[in-house]
């Protein structure tokens, strides 16, 4: 196979990590964003929680196996899967919107709960593997700014219209159509992904050998992986992790009217991307101190934050009940962002997804710790987001069923406080590198053949890996053959 010479911008991690939040910038961005509108979209809240419900239902099914298939098949192809299912389901809100057909909605739900699984195995692969050690919290920062990108845009063009037309009863043809014009640019985007073996990070080493993983190895990795203590640790943070979006969605759709849901909806993308650069650059990739202790002070961060923001929104939760939310609704009596009543609540939202943010960063950051390996790491993205997404089916499911908010407030947050002593066990057994337990390829030792998209042979890779790399550096840390 013929190799075309890559620029080596183009064969670098972080473009790479740009290039996938690109991606997801323009698919589960413009989902995050059309959900923000209210009501997933929808302005029907029951449809919205029953689409969520299944959506999240078969991602979580999805994901136990969707690290493997990204192994099996490349980043690149899983990404491109991956997208299709953001196309239907936007394309089924507006077929909703125009011609009331509910069970569309709900079945592309279904399919996208299929697809989204495979969209995040590969991101998470590629965001926790092809970066250096030392800029790992920095690949989680500049992914999650692009894609909390197209949450931000999305927000502002229904802030926009809501503040011209003085709300947001549907949501027009033209936004729809904008929406779907940026969802196909991400599709066509995923073909610029490159495979792991094709990516050099900048002190020359190669991400990994092969461009692709075997059927038999991802049945024996995926059974190991279930008996890895340091998963089953995790799996509460796992499952708390998008725990709280329905509580904070139903309080948007169910107290606020159009401009000020819009406007929250705006607060809470821009709260995340604060919160992801601050907790990504000058907490998880300081350079003053060692990475066990980083954890550790990011763990400590994220709890001060989860234990404070959450207190805020239990002294105001206790102040009203979802018949509230009905009587308000009747009375046409929706809080408005120029009402002193508002004060304080547009905060709470842009706090809320701060902390999300850095929650969100440790947990990927505890992860990527572990191993640097690409296939690895897509397994545990894989269930990362599986046991997520079932905790998400659970959170709509209970507001689906009418649950109080109060309940459902105390629910998110009792598990996130619950899944810290246990991330803590795990980031006590976290090495200040694993580049020495792990093989390193530099591109000086590596064959030409490497560099093709195809899996080399055994022989192949035996032989490379005996070449003996003398003395180097890689993230800092010494290296001898």
């Amino acid at each position: 196979m013929v190799n075309l010479q890559l620029p080596s911008w183009y064969t670098s991690p972080w473009c790479q990590v740009v290039l996938v939040g690109l991606t997801c910038f323009g698919t589960p961005g413009m989902f995050s964003a059309v959900s923000n509108l209210g009501a997933g979209g929808t302005q029907d809240v029951v449809l919205s929680d029953i689409g969520n419900g299944v959506l999240y239902g078969m991602f979580a099914l999805t994901g136990l196996v969707s690290g493997s298939i990204n192994n099996l098949i490349g980043p690149r192809l899983t990404l491109f899967f991956g997208t299709l299912g953001y196309a239907l389901y936007i394309g089924a809100l507006w077929c909703f919107q125009t011609q009331g057909t509910r069970w569309f909605v709900i079945f592309a739900g279904a399919v996208l709960g299929i697809t989204a699984a495979l969209l995040w195995s590969a991101q998470g692969s590629i965001m926790m593997s092809y970066p250096l050690e030392k800029d790992k919290g920095k690949s989680f920062a500049v992914f999650w700014v692009i894609f909390q990108a197209g949450v931000l845009i999305g927000s502002l063009i229904a802030l926009a219209i809501n503040i011209r037309d003085g709300q947001l009863a549907a949501v027009s043809t033209s936004t729809y159509v904008a929406f779907l014009v940026i969802v196909f640019c991400a599709i066509a985007s995923s073909f610029l992904v490159l495979p792991p073996n094709r990516v050099i990070r900048a002190d020359g080493s190669r991400v990994a050998i092969e461009a692709k993983s075997t059927l038999h190895k991802e049945l024996v990795s995926s059974w190991k992986l279930l008996r890895d203590w340091r998963m089953l640790a995790l799996l509460p943070m796992f499952f708390a992790s998008n725990y709280s979006y329905a509580y904070q969605n139903a309080i948007n759709a169910g107290l606020f009217d159009g401009p000020t849901r819009a406007l929250n909806g705006t607060l809470s993308a821009a709260g995340s991307i604060v919160g992801a650069l601050f907790i990504g650059f000058f907490v998880l990739d300081t350079k003053r101190l060692k990475r066990r202790t980083r954890g550790y002070l990011a763990l400590g961060v994220v709890t001060s934050m989860t234990i404070i923001t959450w207190g805020v929104g239990l002294s105001w939760q206790v102040t009203f009940t979802r018949e509230d939310a009905k009587q308000m609704l009747a009375d046409k009596d929706l809080i408005n962002y120029k009402e002193a009543r508002y004060h304080g609540k547009g905060a709470l939202y842009f706090w809320y997804y701060f902390s999300d943010a850095c929650y969100q960063a440790l947990t990927y950051w505890i992860m990527s710790a572990l191993t640097n390996d690409p296939f690895t790491l897509a397994r545990f993205a894989g269930l990362y987001k599986a046991v997520q997404s079932a905790g998400s089916a659970g959170s709509f499911g209970m507001d689906a069923t009418v649950t109080p908010y109060l309940n459902e407030h105390l629910a998110s947050w009792c598990m996130m406080l619950f899944s810290f002593p246990l991330a803590f066990l795990v980031i006590r057994t976290i090495k200040e590198s694993n580049y020495e337990a792990e093989h390193v390829l530099f591109v000086g030792d590596a064959k030409p053949a490497d560099t093709t998209d195809d899996v080399s042979s055994h022989d192949e890779k035996n032989s490379i890996q005996e070449i003996p790399t003398a003395s180097a550096y890689v993230d800092g840390v010494q290296l001898t053959s």
